[in-house]
């Protein structure tokens, strides 16, 4: 059932109580869907993500001839890798405005030897950083007619050796060098020029490349630390406890957002091989001052919620954040100052001063699906103390890019608080 537009949040009247399977990791699944396809025999992907950016990556792999099998009422992704070949030499790929899409498949393509390859997407693709990793394939013998989306890419193989790459703009340039990189023709030695965006992606996918490294036949992806991020703050805007099954690994850099909540008044405790994650209503919500360079997909759900703690709030490290889906450091400090805060602003950082917030705002989401769930938690705060909605949510259904049902679930908990 399609979501209203704007969409009214209604507030929790009850404290949380509940038990939510998250979805696989975006980050992960893409990673996998690559290696899958490189390797050798077929893989099985277990507890994977069906969202807006994995199907886009899929269709991408499945337009370049991949024989790929989904089924997502299991989660399972089954991939017949090809051993390195790309088996369509000339194809039109649209990755919409997926980022690890975009990248990753740009790089895996140059594996070809003499391919032609349209790549096209979004508007605000068009604005999202490519050109550097461009320039390093360009090294390998490739050659694009153009530095930003769409372009059209004719390749030449990576026969392996010095590359450079600025990945300062984004991780993910580096991640599709190492990735493709894995079935070079001679080892790739990338010489980085610029201080990776976000570095625990570049970890996760050395780490990824080396399980892939051994093999497996069935591979089992993380629940996704970005999406908990914002389960994992429900509980200091409404009260009560939650827990997630799947929360765990050691991945990805964002689990490292527990700290940040558990800095504020998150409490957790372990029970039967999961964690339960509760808060004190009465437990004062002390302000952060974090940053967030190396797990940055997370600072807007705290940003959000700023309003609500005993006192202002500095989030740093953010500069490159202005180069995703949206420019998110403006994108968030323009929402705040909507919902009456104090504002400061700089090229890397936001300091929010707590304020009275305002009733009736409507969010703008900019197509930015963190938007839409950061402030989703935010409005699940009783502000009247009548249960009544005070914020609603524009283009909620963007949420689809990483995190399909994540009202759906907000709705389910706030039911089931009530009711418990």
């Amino acid at each position: 059932m399609p979501l209203a537009d704007p969409l009214p949040i209604t507030p929790f009247t009850y404290p949380i109580s509940g038990v939510v399977e998250l979805p696989g990791s975006k980050s992960i699944t893409n990673r996998a869907l690559i290696l899958a396809a490189l390797a050798e025999g077929t893989t099985t992907l277990t507890g994977a993500l069906f969202s807006r950016d994995s199907r886009i990556m899929v269709a991408g792999l499945q337009t370049l001839g991949f024989v790929i099998t989904a089924d997502e009422s299991t989660h399972t992704i089954v991939v017949e890798g090809r051993g390195g070949e790309i088996p369509i030499s000339t194809a039109k790929i649209n990755v919409g405005n997926a980022g690890t899409a975009a990248r990753f498949l740009t790089a895996l393509v140059c594996l070809h030897p003499n391919g032609t390859y349209e790549m096209n997407g979004d508007e605000a693709m068009s604005k999202r950083p490519i050109g550097s990793l461009l320039d390093a394939l360009t090294e390998q013998g490739a050659h694009a007619d153009s530095l930003s989306f769409p372009f059209t890419l004719k390749t030449a193989g990576l026969r392996g050796g010095e590359v450079s790459v600025d990945a300062s703009e984004s991780s993910q340039l580096l991640s599709a060098l190492l990735l493709a990189g894995s079935r070079a023709q001679a080892p790739l030695n990338i010489n980085i020029t610029g201080e990776p965006g976000s570095r625990p992606f570049v970890e996760m996918t050395k780490r990824v490349i080396e399980q892939f490294s051994h093999k497996p036949s069935t591979y089992a992806v993380e629940g996704d630390a970005s999406a908990a991020s914002y389960l994992l703050t429900l509980p200091l805007v409404t009260g009560g406890e939650i827990k997630f099954p799947n929360y765990h690994g050691d991945l990805q850099g964002d689990l490292r957002y527990l700290e940040v909540v558990r800095h504020v008044s998150l409490q957790v405790d372990e029970e039967d091989g999961g964690r339960r994650y509760f808060y004190a209503r009465d437990t004062r919500l002390k302000p952060v001052e974090q940053n967030f360079r190396e797990f940055s997909d997370t600072f807007l759900t705290i940003a959000a919620i700023a309003p609500l703690l005993d006192g202002p709030t500095k989030i740093t490290g953010i500069a490159h954040t202005r180069k995703q889906e949206t420019d998110r450091v403006t994108g968030m400090a323009r929402e705040l100052i909507k919902l009456g805060q104090k504002v400061i602003e700089t090229e890397d950082s936001l300091e929010i001063h707590p304020q009275p917030l305002k009733s009736g705002v409507e969010i703008e989401t900019y197509e930015d699906h963190r938007f839409a769930m950061s402030f989703g938690i935010l409005g699940c705060h009783d502000l009247h103390g009548d249960g009544g909605s005070w914020l609603s949510i524009k283009d909620p259904a963007c949420c689809g890019k990483t995190f399909p049902t994540f009202f759906e679930v907000l709705e389910s908990l706030r039911q089931t608080s009530i009711h418990s």
